[in-house]
């Protein structure tokens, strides 16, 4: 099991460390390769005896119930890419001399001869925004590709499936990351990094770590955020290929090597002839949508890894153009009153929420919910000249209550304490109540959903549908 493509799986024995997104097409995956497959699970609950049924049914060993025990006779373990790093279960691999894999090092070890390249993009946020766009602009140039990964599209699948592609555009998390030794990248880029998953990597350091992995031996570009110091100190701790370039973006004028902005345009200075003296067009602000200073940083950023793959300009117009974000990223819901209601329910932390507050000079800001062991005066305090007033929600809105006093005393505060579905309709109404005409009323919580609704595109849903409700 060593750093080479594996041929052979006949007979050996793997353990697949967890069900879930990851596990059970690691285990068909395996198995159908003729390994011997044992998953083990921590739950046993009836989701994972439904999945464990079907695998069951294969001829594949479930152990449900018992995720910390190594089985006897492992010479792999793959595991899903949220199992912590201190689990029981990895102390006994790591006693016993045996490998640990991610699902995506095993999708790396099992591409065909001429696979396709790999694009990569990892950061605190903005990842499958900017894999998507980038996937986009691939398209737009004609090659085959699907944006996978952590986007909830497996590796696996893109990797064994039938269909062919040129090159995949791969989002990665820290966590598939940790598990990822081998991933060898054409070219890869780091968006950002803030305190995120901290529980998880146990320090901030750990986590940069992980994130930095995915520059390990890149051929062509490593990408990075000339306003985020921390990446780039990462591509310059990176071993790489001889002549793989540190590729920076920049909402500035780009200096050579760099992709930015001039006036309303997107242009490039790192794949041109003389970049000393020459800029490439790409394409202009006003075709990012929305063309809010983050999102256009992810641009860049999907620009620049597209250009080190050869892509021609006009492809990178096109595919941005042609590109529609997810739900609930910054996501204008309607306008009322003069006043503009906006939805980044998908702004789930801290560092998200600074971005989608900078793209508006006057904000009414709902927020709240699960913080998540996070902390609130900085964002406050860079944000307290832009808010209007603050309707704050969730069970953790008292965190982001005493920040508001501590460093913006001034800004109206309403303070919601039902957690009930109706909970949102009152927020907005008390969002109205404070905004002037020319406003913008912003969802983006700096907090997880799951206190008061299943996840963040409910909370979104939640939102919108309230703002209907005040339209009619």
């Amino acid at each position: 099991m060593g750093s080479g493509q594996v041929t052979d799986w006949q007979g050996k024995h793997v353990t697949v460390a967890g069900l879930g997104v990851s596990g059970v097409p690691a285990a068909k995956a395996l198995h159908g390769l003729g390994a011997k497959v044992t998953v083990v699970n921590d739950g046993d609950d009836v989701r994972a005896r439904e999945q464990a049924a079907e695998l069951e049914a294969l001829g594949v060993t479930v152990r449900l119930g018992d995720g910390d025990t190594l089985p006897d006779g492992t010479d792999l373990i793959v595991t899903a890419p949220g199992w912590k790093p201190d689990k029981p279960l990895f102390a006994a691999a790591d006693a016993a001399g045996v490998p640990v894999w991610g699902d995506v090092e095993l999708a790396w070890r099992l591409r065909k001869p001429g696979a396709a390249d790999w694009l990569a993009v990892t950061g605190t946020n903005g990842k499958t925004t900017t894999v998507q766009m980038l996937a986009s602009i691939l398209e737009a140039a004609g090659l085959r590709t699907a944006a996978v990964g952590n986007i909830g599209v497996s590796l696996l699948d893109a990797v064994l499936g039938d269909e062919e592609y040129d090159v995949l555009a791969v989002e990665l998390s820290s966590y598939q990351l940790h598990w990822a030794p081998s991933l060898r990248a054409h070219s890869a880029a780091v968006l950002n990094l803030a305190p995120d998953h901290l529980d998880w990597h146990g320090s901030m350091e750990a986590y940069a770590k992980d994130k930095g992995r995915i520059y390990e031996g890149n051929r062509v570009a490593c990408v990075y955020n000339t306003a985020d110091k921390a990446t780039e100190d990462l591509v310059r701790e990176a071993d790489v290929e001889e002549g793989c370039r540190a590729i920076g973006f920049t909402l500035g004028t780009p200096g050579p090597s760099q992709l930015g902005v001039v006036e309303d345009l997107l242009v490039d200075r790192a794949f041109v002839e003389n970049r000393q003296k020459n800029a490439q067009e790409l394409a202009e602000v006003a075709d990012v949508k929305p063309a809010a200073p983050h999102n256009i940083a992810n641009a860049l950023a999907a620009a620049a890894l597209a250009r080190a793959y050869g892509v021609p300009a006009g492809a990178v117009r096109e595919g941005l153009r042609n590109f529609r974000p997810d739900a609930h990223r910054i996501a204008h819901v309607a306008d009322v009153d003069g006043v503009a209601y906006v939805d980044d329910s998908k702004a789930t932390n801290t560092h998200a929420t600074h971005a989608s507050l900078a793209a508006y000079d006057s904000v009414v800001w709902i927020a709240g919910g699960l913080a998540k062991g996070a902390t609130f005066d900085e964002l406050v305090a860079g944000a307290a000249k832009r808010l209007r007033g603050a309707v704050l929600i969730g069970r953790d809105r008292a965190l982001i209550r005493e920040a508001l006093a501590r460093h913006a005393p001034e800004v109206p505060v309403v303070d919601l304490e039902r957690t009930d579905t109706g909970a949102m309709l009152q927020a907005v109404q008390e969002a109205r109540r404070l905004a002037r005409p020319g406003d913008t009323v912003l969802l983006a919580p700096a907090c997880a959903s799951m206190d008061m609704f299943a996840n963040y595109n409910k909370r979104g849903d939640a939102f919108a549908q309230a703002v209907r409700e005040l339209g009619a």
